[in-house]
């Protein structure tokens, strides 16, 4: 088994806000990759004392250690049990309530000699690799399906696209979210490698359009995870027209986990 991992900041200034971790049982048997990317918060009040990394530690760390010591437990239910776990952690001392307590999006992987297992919350995005070459996307098209006049500004999200019905779902303080995420079980034979991406990585396709998934796979594939990082970068910097960022910020955190099983 091979496991490739990186993740860079956005801001050298600024800590990272995505988490990410590979999880590999002592007996040998499977393992289990976890990638979160934090949602940053607007300036002002979030209801609670802690920041989004302090957020992604805790929820990344959970999920790390429950989809690799309870492995019979379906990935919605670990998704589940880790939110409750990191919300019980801060419950008394924040309001949770809040639409911009710290949140983040989710994507699972768990394999076993018999399945691959995943999940995907909002924009992050998992590809599976098969012997065959092709390549399959699991993603949560919610937030894309969504009408750019919907997105605004943050308090039109906040009061009606936030983890409600029409809108999309993040990972934050409320256990059944869980259930809201894209799920699926793949036979193992069909699948011999996984990369998982924040949308600071998959910029590669969705800002700049280098290719398709497949392409950016085999990219990952050839050059490696750093590699693509390095060329968002590069695709960034020279985007000083904003053709292609547009509104966005220039630079996102950006984190690749690839995996050949």
């Amino acid at each position: 088994m091979r496991t490739e991992l990186i993740t860079r900041p956005g801001d050298p200034d600024r800590p990272n806000e995505d988490f990410a971790g590979v999880g590999l049982p002592a007996c040998g048997q499977g393992g289990s990759l976890v990638v979160l990317d934090g949602v940053t918060p607007p300036r002002g009040d979030t209801g609670c004392s802690h920041t989004v990394p302090w957020f992604t530690a805790r929820l990344g760390g959970a999920l790390t250690e429950l989809t690799v010591s309870l492995p019979d437990v379906p990935l919605a239910d670990a998704l589940s049990r880790a939110i409750a776990r990191t919300a019980e952690t801060h419950a008394a001392s924040c309001d949770l309530s809040h639409p911009r307590t710290p949140q983040a999006t989710v994507v699972l992987a768990r394999w076993s000699a018999e399945a691959v297992e995943y999940l995907v919350l909002s924009d992050s995005v998992l590809l599976a690799g098969s012997p065959d070459g092709a390549v399959t996307p699991l993603l949560d098209d919610r937030l894309a399906r969504l009408p750019r006049a919907a997105l605004a500004t943050d308090a039109l999200i906040d009061a009606t696209l936030r983890n409600r019905e029409g809108g999309f779902f993040t990972a934050a303080a409320d256990p059944s979210v869980a259930a809201r995420a894209v799920t699926g079980v793949l036979p193992r034979g069909e699948v011999n490698a996984l990369a998982a991406l924040t949308d600071g990585a998959a910029r590669w396709v969705e800002t700049f359009r280098e290719g398709d998934w497949t392409d950016c796979f085999r990219f990952v594939r050839k050059a490696g995870a750093q590699a693509l990082v390095d060329r968002v970068r590069e695709l960034e910097r020279a985007d000083a027209e904003r053709v292609f960022l547009g509104r966005g910020k220039t630079h996102d955190d950006a984190t690749v986990v690839y995996v050949e099983l």
